[in-house]
């Protein structure tokens, strides 16, 4: 793939008249303005379910394998026979500024219930359904149970549920299959409507060549189906909780280090069953992404490893990974063009080695670039190599406006102001660090759409160590103006990026 570029938006910014971006209109809508504008690349987050427990969190799901059903788009099944146009009702007035999971999950909960009831009869003799069931068996068997169960306990996580359906073996399975048949039949139902509407979509991408580019979070959450179907590969005690958790050691940015409480892998366990369940996660991750993003890649050289009783991260230590065995497997499965490396955070030499012994392209941020060390800053634009992804900032960065305003001290400022050889501010900063990643060497230039409209930091998509507020950002329909569709396309022109035939702009 030659240089090229793209926007990192999740689906649930999409606009959309049921509270949450989805699959519908406005998505198709937002492909188009990638074609038009010459990008080649579409980034979002991961598409698993979240839960308002988890703060509605794309990196905190209950399964590693399945798809949002919140993503689902009504019209769409209305146009497909599966709704008819009454069922839709009277739709709430949701607001199109942020996302109302709670709210838009109550309405489409409504209208899934009434597809699957409606449909109940026919949908075990359906062939795309049996299709999907049968390829999809190794998650979508468990995954159907675990959520059954789910709804038969009221939500609750699976290490407070009954001791008899606490502990997953194959006698249970198929028990709870035969009590909860309804229930389980629903799962697979609502998870074939999403992943029908999510080829549809991809395939109409890939069709204008635009590629869409996933992230892979490395831990899973502890109430997941993942734990509770696949203990065996995971550090946990008789009764399944861990013995070990996930977390970041102490650092300029917090004394106590970062506490995650994710279950870590028994690295051991996974080798010895060929890292099956790794390799069909991947599988099936690039099902719905034609790029992956390995989150927190530097685990897999060395994790930061907590006992599961401490409170902070302080008493960690460090434990080496699974490394190039584990990538050495993966390849041999999947193509090494397919990944992208987040190698951001504590990097030492032994995660570069990796990364680069696998060709894996890393990540370049703007907003790390211009401290005390700028000349050798790895990620100021004259030290980027072709193969990495510069961005602007990540889903987990302020926005450039924020980020200039609000975060940068004076020095920084002063040298940012040098290296752009102007005295930018509030009104072209953006335009200028946009510029400043376009022009980078980097063969993927990915900008978040809120630098796109030079928006503050109240539309910030997530501010890590907080549990409210996240992930609501939304795009307003009127704010794709033509202006910004002529910015964008003429600067991917100018820089080479542009997904169009040579000789397509003057």
């Amino acid at each position: 793939m030659n240089r090229c570029s793209g926007i990192l938006m999740h689906i649930s910014s999409l606009p959309s008249k049921f509270g949450v971006g989805d699959m519908g209109e406005g998505a198709y809508s937002f492909v188009d303005f990638l074609a038009r504008t010459g990008q080649k690349v579409w980034q979002i987050l991961p598409l698993n379910p979240t839960t308002p427990g988890t703060g509605n969190s794309p990196y905190s799901s209950y399964s590693a394998f399945a798809g949002n059903p919140l993503f689902i788009d009504p019209l769409s099944l209305v146009e497909s026979g599966v709704l008819y146009p009454e069922d839709l009702g009277e739709i709430p007035e949701f607001s199109w500024v942020r996302t109302e999971y709670e709210r838009a999950w109550q309405y489409k909960k409504m209208l899934l219930d009434r597809a699957f009831f409606r449909n109940m009869a026919d949908i075990e003799s359906d062939p795309g359904f049996m299709l999907f069931c049968r390829k999809s068996s190794f998650w979508l068997d468990d995954f159907s149970v675990f959520s059954a169960l789910k709804s038969r306990y009221k939500g609750a996580p699976w290490y407070r549920w009954p001791i008899e359906v606490r502990f997953k073996n194959k006698e249970q399975i198929q028990h709870i299959n035969n009590n909860l048949e309804e229930l389980v039949l629903r799962e697979k139902y609502w998870q074939y409507l999403f992943y029908s509407q999510w080829s549809k979509l991809k395939t109409y991408a890939n069709n204008q060549h635009i590629i869409i580019f996933g992230d892979l979070p490395i831990y899973v959450s502890l109430d997941s189906c993942d734990i509770w179907s696949h203990a065996d590969i995971f550090l946990l005690d008789q009764d399944n909780m861990p013995t070990y958790v996930a977390g970041a050691p102490p650092d300029y940015f917090s004394e106590t280090g970062q506490l995650w409480g994710n279950p870590l892998y028994d690295w051991q366990a996974c080798e010895r069953e060929d890292f099956l369940w790794w390799r069909k996660r991947i599988e099936q991750n690039l099902i719905m992404f034609d790029l992956l993003r390995f989150d927190h890649f530097r685990g897999f050289a060395a994790y930061w490893e907590i006992d599961a009783g401490e409170k902070t991260a302080v008493n960690g230590q460090w434990k080496k990974g699974p490394g190039a065995k584990f990538l050495s497997r993966i390849t041999e499965s999947f193509s090494p063009a397919q990944f992208v490396a987040e190698d951001l955070g504590h990097i030492t030499p032994d995660v570069l080695e990796l990364r680069d012994r696998f060709g894996l392209p890393g990540m370049k941020v703007l907003q790390f670039a211009f401290g005390p060390d700028m000349p050798d800053n790895p990620y100021i634009p004259h030290n980027h190599v072709y193969n990495c992804v510069v961005y602007t900032g990540t889903h987990d960065n302020n926005t450039i406006i924020g980020w200039f305003e609000n975060e940068l001290d004076k020095e920084s400022v002063s040298r940012l102001r040098e290296y752009l050889g102007k005295d930018v501010g509030r009104k072209d900063i953006c335009l200028e660090l946009i510029r400043s990643a376009m022009s980078s060497p980097a063969r993927f230039c990915v900008i978040p759409m809120q630098d796109f409209l030079c928006l503050d930091q109240q539309s910030r998509m997530n501010r890590p160590s907080t549990s409210s507020g996240n992930w609501e950002w939304r795009l307003l329909p009127k704010l794709l103006n033509q202006g910004i569709e002529d910015f964008l396309t003429r600067f991917t022109y100018i820089y080479g990026r542009t997904n169009h035939r040579q000789g397509d702009f003057g």
